[in-house]
This record gives C-alpha cells, sequence and structure tokens, in this order.
C-alpha cells in the first residue's frame, strides 16, 4: 500500500503517550488566499493519522492542519488554552514525504518538520 504523501503524529507532552482520537483536517491554500479542505481524520490510538491524502495528492504550495485541540481536551473533562491549532507549512519538494507532528499539552505545544 503506498504511504500518504502527508502524515502527523500527536503526543499528549503533559502525560508522556500518543493522543488518540483527535480530529483534524487539512487544508490546501488557493491562489486568492483562502483555503479548501482536503481531508479530514482523527488521530488512532498511537496518536497517528497515516492515511490523509492519496499517494500524488500534494503538489508544491501552502497547506496547513487544524488539529481540534479544545474538543479533544473537553471528551477528557480538561480545560486548554488553545481551542485549535494550526500549523502552516510550505511543501516546495512535492515528491518527498511529510511528516508534521504535534507536541501538546493543556497550555503549550511545539511543531517540527518530521521525517
Amino acid at each position: 500500500m503506498p504511504m500518504s504523501p502527508l502524515t502527523t503524529h500527536v503526543l499528549d507532552t503533559a502525560r508522556g503517550l500518543p493522543a488518540p482520537g483527535l480530529s483534524l483536517r487539512v487544508e490546501a491554500r488557493a491562489a486568492d488566499g483562502s483555503f479548501r479542505e482536503l481531508a479530514r481524520a482523527t488521530t488512532n490510538a498511537d496518536g497517528r493519522a497515516p492515511d490523509l491524502l492519496a499517494e500524488g495528492a500534494l503538489g508544491a504550495g501552502v497547506y496547513r492542519i487544524v488539529f481540534d485541540t479544545g474538543a479533544w481536551y473537553a471528551s477528557r473533562g480538561e480545560r486548554s488554552f488553545y481551542p485549535e491549532v494550526t500549523i502552516l507549512f510550505e511543501v516546495t519538494e512535492p515528491a518527498r514525504h511529510h511528516h508534521v507532528p504535534l507536541l501538546l499539552s493543556p497550555f503549550g505545544y511545539s511543531t517540527y518538520r518530521g521525517s
């Protein structure tokens, strides 16, 4: 099975565990600056969303992944400072795999270009 050209992995750094059941969407920026939705997913038991896009579906351009962190924390009876986390990134080499992880806690987050 071909690998999605875009994947993500969410880790709950406050607990040191994956973040399963977190909803997210992938969007592409259009020429007019608006964004159109490409995919929706929910992280699996390991906090991953491995099948976001079909092979070849990622072209050069600006994309974003929007994580519904507020709902995820609320479903656990917890508060969070960030109702959503948006990671904006640019693809310049569409043939390469792009992994965009999120390290998450109720009052902070970080990301990096993964492999």
